[in-house]
């Protein structure tokens, strides 16, 4: 029996065209595995749509970068409504569901977490984009999907320009509910603070910044990195952020930009297959094994 299976997708088993992108895949993913076996488990690296492997061979199965599951979702859901039944999923399936969704933005709000200004709309909604902002006093406006990934359809938009949008905003709220935020300004100065948190500790954090001219922090986009150092008041942030999560998930990456009255708040909680950044921390991959073997020992 296997110890615990770090997931990856298929892209990543064998790639005969290695850019640097993909080798910071394949050595994030290796310090895990040898973090994981200094802790004395027996561990293997597996595309998670492996037709071969037989899932009920190990204990565990632990989400790394099975970074091809959005573009597949529908195949990606089959397989794990099967594994769920015969391993335990790092972290949970309820967790995953919980976290597809933006809509979990609400429950942090709910649980007094600092998020920005959002409003959902659901899909099916027969106004017009101008329609639905008309009563909203925001002079910046962010459109993305509910559901999504990666930047994929995220709009920025100043009232009064959204016309160019309605079309876009029809054809997307057909098929799927989308959230209107306002744009946090900051975003361009201050960039985004990526947390890595595992077993409800503050790990090291990532500072996230937009190329000139952009907003989204994205590498995708040109954005770039850097290591940030953490003041005490935003560990504290975050780490209730996280305790704000339920079931407890055994691992985080808390995004954290600063809103328009200079709070911290959430721009999202990464809990399936966030890029953890160990390569950048040399404990950071040891601190992640210990946090998963804790959480491990917790639920047996």
């Amino acid at each position: 029996m296997i110890d615990i299976v770090v997931l990856t997708d298929r892209r990543y088993i064998a790639p005969t065209d290695v850019s640097d992108y993909v080798q910071n895949i394949l050595t994030e993913d290796q310090l895990v595995v040898d973090a994981l076996r200094r802790k004395g488990l027996t561990v293997e690296r597996k595309s998670w749509d492996d037709s071969d492997f037989d899932w009920s061979t190990t204990k565990n199965i632990l989400f790394r970068t099975t970074w091809d599951y959005f573009d597949r979702f529908d195949e990606f859901e089959i397989w794990l409504n099967h594994v769920s039944k015969v391993t335990r999923l790092i972290n949970q399936k309820e967790l995953i569901y919980w976290n597809i969704d933006k809509h979990y933005l609400q429950d942090l709000a709910k649980k007094d977490v600092n998020i920005p200004a959002t409003i959902f709309i659901e899909k099916g909604e027969q106004r017009s984009l101008t329609a639905c902002i008309e009563k909203i006093n925001w002079e910046t406006f962010i459109l993305k999907p509910a559901i999504s990934g990666a930047g994929r359809h995220t709009y920025k938009f100043n009232k009064g320009d959204e016309a160019r949008l309605n079309q876009i905003f029809f054809e997307l709220i057909t098929n799927e509910s989308l959230l209107l935020q306002e744009y946090q300004k900051q975003i361009t100065t201050k960039g985004e603070v990526a947390f890595m948190v595992f077993g409800g500790k503050y790990s090291h954090a990532i500072l996230k910044k937009a190329k000139p001219g952009d907003f989204r922090v994205q590498d995708d986009f040109g954005g770039t990195i850097s290591n940030y150092e953490p003041s005490a008041d935003e560990i504290a942030f975050i780490e209730k952020a996280f305790k704000a999560v339920t079931p407890t998930p055994a691992y985080a990456r808390i995004d954290v930009i600063w809103d328009n009255n200079d709070q911290l708040c959430i721009g999202e909680i990464e809990l399936i297959e966030p890029e953890l950044w160990f390569r950048k921390d040399e404990n950071a991959a040891d601190k992640f094994a210990n946090a998963i073997v804790s959480y491990i020992n917790d639920v047996c």
